[in-house]
């Protein structure tokens, strides 16, 4: 089996590694104006309060890192992203996920930014490569990377993993960019309109990780999209990507069930030793118990 890498990302104070044989990283995915109306609003016009209440949320459901995504049409998104990035780090130490797909933006944030980032993302288009990779050279930073092209998101495996090779290796050779610092995401697809489409990831999972032993992450709430139910799904469909190979994934850490079933999931894989955050997490909620009964 290939040797694995572990990929480290800072914020102000805090530092979080990405690694095969530790904790599951979780990334608040909250900080996003997509289909929130009353944010981009606010967005608009120049009123940030909102991601402060996000940020304080996230952080206590249990993120590690915070994506932050500036993406609101009818703005100067770059001069957003590096506000929000600035409002952000004066609120946590956590590291940040600069989520942009205008290259200015990343640009902006990144250079805004105070620690190690993660940026968010590209793909295997080589025009996607040639304006992002100097970028996360030039700052020092780590990228997710989604193994799709200009024609099409692969629906099988071996387009994923042929695709994924084709980053790993412009990245390395021609940029100068660390395999750790490579974030693969698998391509988490609803299972609402196919079912056997979380096989076909869960494959790409394991054969990331045998083959390259990189990091992985995925937007986990796009599994379940149109179905019922879905936090139960995503309490279910976590666990299992995590022995597949995923090391963290966008999530919204307000949702317990979900976090709670990754943390557990992080016990029985040996991720968490002697299981003593999961003890100390049980006690905190005691002692939170008590103190509201007095």
């Amino acid at each position: 089996m290939t040797r694995t890498h572990e990929t480290v990302l800072r914020g102000a104070g805090a530092e979080v590694v990405l690694g095969h044989g530790r904790r599951f990283t979780l990334i608040g995915e909250r900080i996003n104006p997509t289909g929130r109306r009353i944010f981009q609003e606010q967005l608009r016009a120049g009123d940030l309060s909102a991601i402060e209440r996000d940020v304080k949320a996230q952080v206590e459901g249990g993120a590690d890192v915070l994506d932050v995504n500036m993406g609101v049409p009818l703005t100067d998104e770059a001069d957003l992203l590096a506000r929000a990035i600035t409002l952000v780090q004066g609120l946590t130490d956590k590291p940040i996920c600069i989520d942009s797909s205008v290259v200015e933006a990343l640009e902006a944030g990144l250079a805004a930014y105070q620690g190690r980032a993660l940026v968010n993302s590209i793909t295997a288009e080589d025009e996607r490569m040639e304006q992002i990779l100097p970028l996360v050279k030039k700052y020092d930073a780590a990228v997710i990377a989604l193994p799709n092209d200009s024609d099409e998101i692969p629906m099988d495996t071996e387009k994923r993993i042929l695709l994924t090779r084709k980053i790993i290796e412009v990245a390395t050779t021609e940029y100068g960019i660390a395999a750790a610092d490579i974030v693969i995401d698998p391509l988490a697809m609803p299972i609402g309109a196919d079912t056997t489409t979380s096989l076909v990831t869960l494959e790409t999972m394991r054969r990331i990780r045998d083959e390259f032993g990189v990091n992985m992450t995925c937007g986990a709430s796009n599994t379940s999209f149109g179905m019922p139910a879905r936090h139960t799904l995503g309490a279910a469909w976590l666990p299992m990507a995590m022995t597949a190979g995923l090391t963290s994934a966008i999530m919204d850490t307000r949702t317990p069930q979900i976090v709670e079933a990754v943390k557990a999931a992080d016990v029985f894989l040996d991720h968490d030793e002697w299981g003593m955050a999961w003890i100390a997490a049980h006690r905190a909620r005691q002692a939170a118990q008590a103190a509201q009964a007095t």
